[in-house]
């Protein structure tokens, strides 16, 4: 009789539905949470990457115009740190170049873009050359930045550099006035 009471009990616990919701969240929590911290960094990643398109296009526009003051590579970036307000100690995670095209050998950019190495005490020099009247100029903007969340899977598909660090890069080109 003791042994129908035991498995009588057995039976009563097995059918109740108390932890259901709790073993549901468990289960689920950790990939909402997962997929909520994925949607936050492309977020990221977009808003910075539109932000240095913009950045660098307003930059461009004051050298075309010629009221880039002064007109250096430092001016440049400074003037596209103003603009893009959401980078992250901009003047010390960006890198510009500009450089002329010849119109008759049509060499461009090299493909693999030139940005800052945060391991490495000295940075790379970029070239620099504002060109003459109506030569076409290629600018290229590269900055880095540190993933929000490094452990989410997305992190771990982006390419990082050495100091865990991700690119993004802007590209633009223009003709300099007469």
């Amino acid at each position: 009789m003791g042994v129908l009471r035991g498995i009588g009990a057995v039976r009563r616990l097995w059918r109740r539905e108390d932890g259901n919701a709790t073993i549901e969240f468990a289960l689920l929590f950790p990939a909402f949470i997962t997929l909520f911290l994925i949607s936050f960094e492309m977020g990221m990643i977009l808003i910075r990457g539109v932000m240095l398109d913009r950045a660098t296009d307003i930059a461009m526009r004051e050298l075309r115009l010629g009221t880039l003051s002064p007109m250096s590579q430092e001016g440049l970036k400074q003037s596209i740190c103003e603009n893009a307000v959401i980078i992250p100690n901009c003047g010390e995670s960006l890198l510009v170049e500009l450089r002329p095209v010849s119109t008759t050998g049509w060499e461009l950019l090299d493909p693999q873009a030139t940005c800052v190495d945060r391991t490495e005490e000295v940075q790379p020099v970029l070239e620099f050359t504002p060109g003459s009247r109506n030569e076409l100029m290629l600018v290229r903007v590269c900055a880095v930045f540190d993933p929000f969340f490094p452990t989410t899977g997305l992190a771990a598909q982006l390419n990082l550099d050495a100091s865990g660090a991700y690119a993004l890069v802007s590209t633009s080109a223009y003709v300099n006035e007469p």
